[in-house]
């Protein structure tokens, strides 16, 4: 987990991890910097954004009395 990395401290640590183990960057990343976070080679992205900015909407089926 590289969480809350730049790309540049990503591209570093893919160097020092060399494959050994599965990546994934995460914290901080947005719609707009996936493209350049999933440049640097990780396995997975992670965007939180996604759910943190969500409107929720109350699907309850409870009856008013």
């Amino acid at each position: 987990m590289l969480d809350n990395y730049t790309t540049e401290q990503i591209t570093e640590a893919l160097h020092l991890i060399a494959g050994r183990f599965e990546t994934e960057a995460s914290g901080g990343i947005n719609l707009e910097t996936i493209e350049s976070y999933a440049a640097t080679g990780v396995d997975y992205v992670s965007v939180g954004g996604l759910i943190h900015q969500a409107k929720s909407l109350d699907l309850s089926l409870k009856a008013v009395l």
